[in-house]
């Protein structure tokens, strides 16, 4: 959005008084136009300024006869507007500015130069006319100075401007580097090199004709003022080289020995300097511990010969330049990290802890006289494991520095406590981009989770806004009552959307990040039925389903099923275990089951398959211990003859004759996910199991048999070796099961 979208959505009486000087109806008119424009860094009163300025005003009245059809009058007067808070705009403005800042300064710097060359050549023995009437619009000092010593103090200004040119530049790429790492926690970053390519050559383009300035003007020079000058300038082109060395592409910041990963570097001024070479400067990559990195960054750091802290395999690729590409690069496709020599920890921290980096660094000469320079670019800080179950808390150790380090830090020190609203803001960035969502998380969201990080049960958002979390509160020390930290905990949230509730999390269908007691007090007043989707608080990567229930005194209660896990959702989707449940009935506040996750059901295959198999389906059910069995099987409970994983057991769509002893249909029948798969049914007295060789061989019953079965077992008050049994035992949660599509006959003696 532009700068003007946003103000004229400015109540009517303040943006009056915005437009005093400058007709609101013309700014209307002007529109982006304006906003392009330096104004705010004509701020001097050379004529490099005087000319901009009038080039301007003519500009405007250009654009206003050619936007309003008619002759106009306007003012350069926007100093209203440079007064508005400008961190509440968006980023793409704040670019914008940066952008004509820094094309204003270069501008500047070429309208200097061509001032000195005039100068210089109006100073020569034998200059035209017309050159000296320039020398004559030369400012003379107030000391009566001649020309001579005006060429001198034009140089150093100029000089001085292509110094204060670099530095946005060198700015610029500080910025470009930190995006980069915000970016491994999920940020908006603008990987292309391109523009930062074309400021450094514009400058080594500019450093050119003032070296030649300075050697044309060697007659009205004295030595150590030229040699002052030739020192900056070189100083200069040293800095702007040695600076444009990138990490385009960084190594894996969680980084797993014996694993293949790439990683690449680029020399934005390497199609300035490199040329064509016989024989094209190999880039090497070596491991250095945080305490090397620390030297490299002092002036007199460790050149290419620092020790290397592990070692890495296919680490040398030459650097060259890429005429369609229009770039100088090093791209390392075949990295391996073989081991790691493992350096003194401090204190309490622990090997997922421990950070270090890779160093890229190459050597080349520069221009004709050969003049040797080392370039060194350091990657985003790694952590180095050995076996998978590291992960977790290396991605801790990273997110946090990536999150909270400052840029031209000593590497790679990071605070060890931050506020709490800063600490949001990176949950909230690392979620949505993990999840790979639009949809980040809601105030309230961050108020359960202040809670459980501060375990503090405080209800106010602003018991939290001013208090900073600390690292240990983070990643190190157990979570009150659990065998977790907060991150351990929130990456198995992390990890359970992403693999299977992405669409649901996108269309709000989860609240998720909720206590168990909030959810009490959300549904105890609502109908039966209500429910909710809550992320496990006791178990990490589990979500639960949260619903309203009636006890046998009428009196309304909440029930938790026991949480499902990513595993559990590959068997079964969230979707269609809600469809299986019929006492779900609207999605909290009051929007229908069908009508909510319509959209993530699984559609039910009809009729048979193409192999001709007639279609089974598993079904989820919850079980409530205290409630009667049906009364069909109130008088059976028969051995299971299989387990099955995670208590899923296929059940067929309709009934069907038996004419084996293989599945019955018994779809009234259900079964715990987990406990009853390891204890014996009850309904035989200990030691009654029978074997198959204890009786003779009988044929298969018939479909007459088992109606004759079910109809006495239905007719029997109670008692005897198959009377009725409690299939499950108590739980914390509603057990959740699938109903069974067979039950095992051939163990029964009355067969």
């Amino acid at each position: 959005m532009s700068l003007w979208g946003l103000v004229s959505k400015m109540p009517p009486e303040k943006l009056q008084r915005l437009y005093v000087d400058f007709p609101q109806h013309l700014r209307h008119l002007l529109g982006d136009w304006l906003e392009n424009q330096p104004w705010e860094f004509l701020v001097g009163s050379d004529t490099f300024c005087c000319n901009m300025a009038s080039a301007l005003l003519s500009a405007t009245v250009q654009s206003l006869q050619t936007s309003a059809g008619e002759q106009g009058e306007g003012s350069p007067v926007l100093q209203h507007i440079s007064t508005l808070e400008f961190h509440h705009l968006p980023m793409s403005f704040h670019w914008k500015q940066e952008e004509l800042k820094f094309n204003t300064v270069l501008r500047r710097v070429q309208h200097r130069v061509g001032e000195t060359r005039l100068l210089r050549e109006a100073l020569q023995p034998g200059a035209e006319a017309g050159q000296v009437s320039l020398h004559s619009l030369i400012e003379t000092p107030a000391n009566g100075a001649g020309p001579s010593e005006a060429l001198v103090t034009l140089l150093q200004e100029t000089v001085g401007e292509l110094e204060a040119a670099q530095a946005l530049v060198l700015k610029r790429i500080q910025i470009w580097k930190r995006q980069q790492q915000l970016a491994g926690n999920g940020a908006p970053f603008e990987e292309s090199l391109a523009p930062l390519q074309e400021r450094c050559e514009s400058l080594v383009d500019i450093y050119s004709q003032l070296q030649q300035e300075v050697g044309a003007a060697g007659g009205e020079l004295d030595p150590k003022t030229r040699a002052a000058l030739i020192s900056r300038l070189d100083e200069v082109l040293r800095t702007l080289v040695t600076s444009s060395f990138l990490v385009e592409k960084q190594p894996p910041q969680v980084l797993k020995t014996q694993t293949k990963f790439q990683a690449g570097v680029r020399f934005l001024l390497g199609l300035r300097f490199l040329g064509a070479p016989a024989k094209p400067p190999l880039v090497r990559a070596d491991m250095v511990t945080e305490k090397q990195a620390r030297e490299l960054s002092m002036p007199q750091g460790p050149g290419a010969g620092a020790e290397s802290t592990g070692e890495i395999i296919n680490n040398t690729v030459p650097l060259e330049n890429s005429i369609p590409g229009n770039c100088c690069s090093a791209l390392f496709k075949n990295l391996l990290l073989k081991k790691i020599k493992r350096c003194e920890r401090k204190g309490t921290e622990s090997v997922t802890e421990e950070k270090c980096a890779v160093l890229f660094s190459t050597s080349l000469t520069l221009g004709p006289n050969k003049l040797p320079i080392q370039l060194q670019a350091l990657s985003l800080p790694l952590v180095v494991i050995v076996h998978g179950n590291q992960d977790n808390n290396a991605k801790a150790t990273i997110l946090w520095d990536n999150a909270f380090s400052e840029m031209d830090r000593v590497p790679f020190v990071v605070a060890e406590r931050v506020p709490w609203e800063k600490m949001c803001e990176t949950l909230n960035l690392k979620f949505m981009a993990e999840v790979g969502t639009n949809r980040g998380l809601l105030p309230e969201h961050f108020l359960f989770l202040a809670q459980k990080i501060f375990s503090d049960n405080s209800l106010s958002m602003e018991a939290f806004q001013h208090r900073s979390v600390s690292w240990s509160q983070f990643n190190k020390e157990i979570l009150l009552g659990r065998g977790f930290t907060f991150w351990q905990w929130f990456d198995g949230v992390l990890d359970l959307t992403k693999r299977c509730l992405r669409s649901y999390w996108s269309d709000r269908l989860i609240i998720g990040f909720i206590s168990k007691q909030y959810v009490t007090s959300l549904l105890l007043n609502e109908p039966d039925g209500t429910f909710l989707l809550r992320f496990s608080d006791s178990e990490i990567g589990g979500i639960t389903i949260a619903h309203v229930i009636r006890g046998q005194d009428g009196s309304p209660q909440i029930e938790n099923i026991q949480p499902f896990s990513a595993k559990d959702l590959s068997i079964r989707s969230l979707g269609d275990r809600i469809r299986d449940l019929a006492q779900l009935k609207n999605l909290y506040p009051k929007k229908p089951k069908d009508e909510a996750f319509r959209s993530h059901y699984k559609p039910e295959q009809m009729g048979k398959d193409g192999r001709g198999y007639v279609p089974a389906t598993i079904k989820m059910t919850v079980e409530r211990p205290h409630l009667p069995m049906p009364p069909n099987l109130s008088q059976m409970s028969l051995p299971f003859d299989q387990p099955h994983p995670q208590g899923l057991l296929p059940c067929p769509p309709q009934d069907h004759a038996v004419s084996s002893p293989e599945p019955l249909l018994c779809s009234d029948v259900t079964m715990a996910e987990d406990s009853c798969l390891s204890q014996p049914v009850g309904g035989f007295p200990q030691g009654t199991w029978v074997r198959e060789d204890m009786f003779p061989p009988l044929l298969p019953p018939t479909e007459q048999d088992l109606t004759k079965l079910l109809l006495e077992g239905q007719g029997e008050s109670g008692g005897g070796s198959l009377g009725a049994q409690p299939l499950l035992q108590p739980s914390p949660y509603g057990q959740s099961g699938i109903s069974m599509s067979h039950l095992d006959l051939r163990a029964n003696p009355s067969w």
